[in-house]
């Protein structure tokens, strides 16, 4: 049984490794995996922290907190998202990707949904204030990128939240 085991494991790798080092050609001559001789593939260097408004390092962009359990914007969610408008207008060249978080509590399919009714307020929100919706996408990351560890209500509130996150067009 173990020789059998060992003859199927070694014919896997065989096959995986012979598949992964014989690259085809395309029509267009460009090798599968040539990113760089591929002209469809464009290398835009990111300008901005790629935590986006979670890093704290893009001036004018602001993470939102929400209330437990709550997709509604609070007064000082609304301000800082009135702040946030006016940056994504004055950086016509960035797509904002809005992602909906939330603490640790809840199951893994509630807190997906619930991030992604805190996405879609915000990026409602901000189209409202003028914010050309084709410029926002959203994302639900649920639980699952927490910007604090811990189990105190402290850490909860730090975790939903939305967060913007500017990408080159």
């Amino acid at each position: 049984m173990f020789r059998y085991l060992l003859l199927v494991v070694m014919a896997a790798a065989l096959a995986i490794s012979t598949g992964c080092s014989s690259k085809k050609k395309a029509e267009d001559g460009v090798s599968a995996g040539d990113v760089e001789g591929d002209p469809s593939v464009s290398s835009k260097d990111l300008q901005f922290d790629p935590m986006g408004s979670d890093s704290g390092n893009i001036a004018g962009l602001s993470t939102i907190n929400f209330e437990y359990d709550k997709a509604t914007l609070t007064e000082s969610a609304q301000s800082d998202l009135a702040k946030n408008a006016e940056w994504i207008k004055s950086n016509p060249n960035v797509t904002v990707q809005i992602e909906g978080h939330c603490d640790s509590r809840g199951s893994v399919e509630y807190n997906l949904a619930l991030g992604e009714r805190r996405a879609k307020s915000v990026k409602t929100y901000l189209t409202n204030l003028g914010v050309d919706g084709k410029r926002l996408t959203i994302i639900s990351y649920g639980e699952e990128k927490p910007v604090a560890t811990g189990d105190s209500e402290s850490i909860y509130a730090k975790n939903r939240r939305a967060n913007f996150v500017p990408l080159p067009n």
